[in-house]
C-alpha cells in the first residue's frame, strides 16, 4: 500500500507539471499569434532591458514615450529622447515611429556610445493607412509629411499601455519627464494639452488670420458642418505637439475613428481654414477634443521658440522651462533659431554625417 501511495503521488506530481508547462506554452503562444502591428505599424525592432547596474538606479515605472523620427529631422529626434533620458530615473521606453527608408539611419545612431542605454523600439509607418483622409496637393506633393498624423494612432503604436506621452521631434526636456507623465485627466478625457491662451505662451500674429489661438484660427466657420458643431470661434485653441494619452479612455471613445472620420469629411468639404498656418494634424483634433480634454502644466510646453528669429523669452525663463518646444519654421538645428545653443547640448552628432550636411545647406538657404 505504500508503494501504490508513492506511485500515486508521483503520478499526480508528474501531472502538475505537465499541467503548468501547457499553461506557460498557452500563453507564449497567445501573445506570439496576437495582431500587434494593426493599420500598418510594423514594429521593427526592440531594446528589451535595460543593463541590471542602470536598472538598480532608475525607478521601476515604466513610461511610454511616441515620437516620430523623420530622416531630414533625425537629428532632432535624437536630441530630444537624449534630453528626456537624461533627466529622468525612471524606465523610459521609447516608442520611434519612422519610415521603412530610415531605420538603419536611426538604428545607426542609436547605437552611439551616449545612446547606448536607451530603451526603445522602432515602428515603421505604412502611409498607406492615410489614404482617402489626406488631400495632398500634386505640386505640393513633397511637402506631405505623413509622420505627423502617427499621433492618431497611439493604441495601435503602443498595444499595452495605459499612459503615453506624444512629443514632437522639436523639443528639449529639462526635467523629469515622470512629472509630465503623472499629470492628472479629468474622468472622461482621453488626453491632456497645453492650451494656446495660457500665461506662458504668446499670441502669434498670423497674416491674414490674426492671431492663431483660438479654433477660427483653424476651422472655416463659413462651412455648414462646422457651424452645427456650435464650437465657439473664440474657443482657445491648444498645441497638439506635446501632449498626455490615457489609452484606456482612448480606445472607449474610438478617438482615432473619430480623427479619421474629420480627416475624410475635410477632404471633400474643405472644412480647415484657409489661412491656416499650423499642422493640418491640429484641426481634428481640435473638433474631437473641444471640451474634452485636461491640461498639462504650461512649463512642460514653452513653445514659439520657432516662430521667428528672435528671443521671445528671458534666458532665465528659457533656463526654467522644462520642456522647450521650437515650433514654427526656425528649428533649433538651423542657425537663426533662437536659444540653438540649449538644443545643441543635447545633440549627439550623426555617425553617417548626413544630417550635419542637411543643416549646413538649411543654413546656406536661410542665409539668402
Amino acid at each position: 500500500s505504500v508503494n501504490i501511495s508513492i506511485l500515486i503521488v508521483a503520478v499526480v506530481i508528474f501531472l502538475l507539471v505537465i499541467h503548468h508547462n501547457f499553461l506557460s506554452l498557452s500563453d507564449f503562444l497567445r501573445r506570439e499569434l496576437s495582431d500587434p502591428s494593426p493599420l500598418g505599424l510594423q514594429p521593427i525592432d526592440f531594446i528589451p532591458a535595460a543593463p541590471q547596474r542602470l536598472t538598480d538606479e532608475r525607478n521601476d515605472k515604466e513610461i511610454s514615450v511616441v515620437i516620430a523620427a523623420s530622416d531630414e529631422r533625425l537629428g532632432g529626434a535624437i536630441a530630444a529622447m537624449n534630453s528626456i533620458y537624461q533627466h529622468t530615473r525612471s524606465n523610459v521606453v521609447f516608442h520611434i515611429v519612422t519610415l521603412n527608408d530610415t531605420v538603419d539611419h536611426l538604428r545607426m545612431w542609436l547605437r552611439s556610445p551616449s545612446l547606448k542605454n536607451i530603451r526603445y523600439r522602432i515602428l515603421d509607418f505604412d502611409p498607406r493607412v492615410l489614404e482617402g483622409k489626406v488631400q495632398v496637393d500634386p505640386q505640393k506633393a513633397d511637402t506631405f509629411k505623413p509622420l505627423t498624423f502617427a499621433r492618431f494612432y497611439l493604441p495601435n503604436l503602443v498595444p499595452h499601455a495605459e499612459k503615453v506621452i506624444y512629443v514632437d521631434d522639436d523639443v528639449i526636456v529639462q526635467d523629469d519627464i515622470v512629472e509630465l507623465y503623472n499629470t492628472p485627466l479629468k474622468p472622461g478625457h482621453a488626453a491632456a494639452f497645453s492650451d494656446d491662451c495660457d500665461s506662458t505662451s504668446s499670441k502669434v500674429a498670423v497674416r491674414g488670420a490674426g492671431n492663431q489661438y483660438n479654433y477660427i484660427g483653424f476651422l472655416d466657420y463659413k462651412k455648414e458642418t462646422i457651424r452645427k458643431l456650435a464650437m465657439k470661434a473664440n474657443t482657445c485653441s491648444f498645441n497638439p505637439g506635446v501632449f498626455v494619452a490615457n489609452l484606456t479612455e482612448w480606445k472607449l471613445q474610438n478617438i482615432t475613428k473619430q480623427l479619421e472620420k474629420w480627416m475624410a469629411l475635410n477632404v471633400v468639404e474643405e472644412l480647415y481654414s484657409k489661412t491656416l498656418a499650423g499642422s493640418i494634424t491640429t484641426p481634428p483634433l481640435l473638433i474631437v477634443f473641444y471640451k474634452q480634454h485636461s491640461s498639462i502644466d504650461p512649463m512642460w510646453n514653452v513653445r514659439h521658440l520657432g516662430s521667428s528669429a528672435g528671443k521671445r523669452y528671458s534666458p532665465q525663463f528659457v533656463e526654467a522651462a522644462k520642456l522647450l518646444h521650437w515650433n514654427g519654421h526656425f528649428k533649433p538645428w538651423g542657425r537663426t533659431a533662437s536659444y540653438a545653443e540649449v538644443w545643441e547640448k543635447w545633440y549627439v552628432p550623426d555617425p553617417a554625417g548626413k544630417f550635419n550636411l542637411i543643416r549646413r545647406h538649411s543654413e546656406a538657404y536661410e542665409a539668402k
